[in-house]
């Protein structure tokens, strides 16, 4: 939860505040997911964030920042839990909730 409540402060720039909730809560799930795919990929910690930018991705710019906030909280799940649930989905139930 902390890391969500991190996450939202590094995120609420004058671009985040223009966009709608929802769209700011999935362009976070999408940067879980990103980080999730890294993990599963077998991606050391330390070198997430560029290998989170090296794939393109389509959110704005500033929820870059916000990877090397979430990382470890993906990289502390199990590894079973990685594989076999959907952490974007479920920080998105989460920062809808907020």
């Amino acid at each position: 939860m902390l890391r969500i409540a991190i996450a939202a402060i590094v995120l609420a720039t004058p671009l985040a505040a223009e966009e709608t909730k929802k769209q700011s809560c999935q362009y976070q799930a999408d940067v879980v997911a990103a980080i999730q795919k890294a993990r599963l990929d077998r991606v050391k910690e330390r070198n997430v964030p560029q290998a989170v930018a090296d794939t393109s991705p389509t959110w704005p710019e500033n929820y870059n920042a916000a990877v090397p906030l979430i990382t470890p909280w993906v990289y502390e799940q199990k590894m079973r839990d990685v594989r076999k649930k959907d952490l974007g989905a479920a920080w998105l139930e989460l920062c809808l909730q907020q």
